[in-house]
């Protein structure tokens, strides 16, 4: 986590909740665990991950409509460490983070000769992890 960084308490909780959790939390999932902290309503989970994700903090795994903390202390500028892409278990719900450089230069390359300019880029690849396979 970024160490110049002050967050909410609520923000706070989000993160933790994230970080102890074993699989990818949808955010009703996060207002659940954390209604003994104070959360009454959704809004609060969502303005919490809002702020967490501009912070690069916490990722969200779109073919899931859940999230994940940041498993990667990196500058989360995107122009600055290309690619985020996840490997996701279909089994146990298992989320591993990860850069390949190879894949940023290929992307970069296509983007410059299709003139795409590309505002997000997240790689979601399913299957099954080494323990579940």
């Amino acid at each position: 986590m970024k160490s110049n960084v002050d967050l909410t308490r609520n923000q706070t909780l989000v993160l933790n909740a994230l970080n102890g959790a074993s699989a990818p939390q949808s955010a009703y999932d996060l207002l659940d665990r954390l209604r003994g902290d104070g959360f009454r309503a959704p809004l609060q989970v969502y303005r919490a991950l809002e702020k967490l994700q501009a912070l690069g903090l916490v990722h969200r795994l779109e073919s899931l409509n859940a999230f994940v903390a940041c498993s990667h202390q990196h500058d989360h500028d995107h122009h600055s460490h290309g690619v985020t892409a996840f490997a996701i278990c279909n089994a146990c719900g298992q989320v591993n983070e990860f850069h390949d450089q190879a894949i940023d230069v290929r992307l970069q390359e296509w983007q410059m000769a299709s003139h795409f300019k590309a505002e997000k880029t997240t790689i979601e690849i399913r299957g099954l992890c080494r323990a579940c396979s």
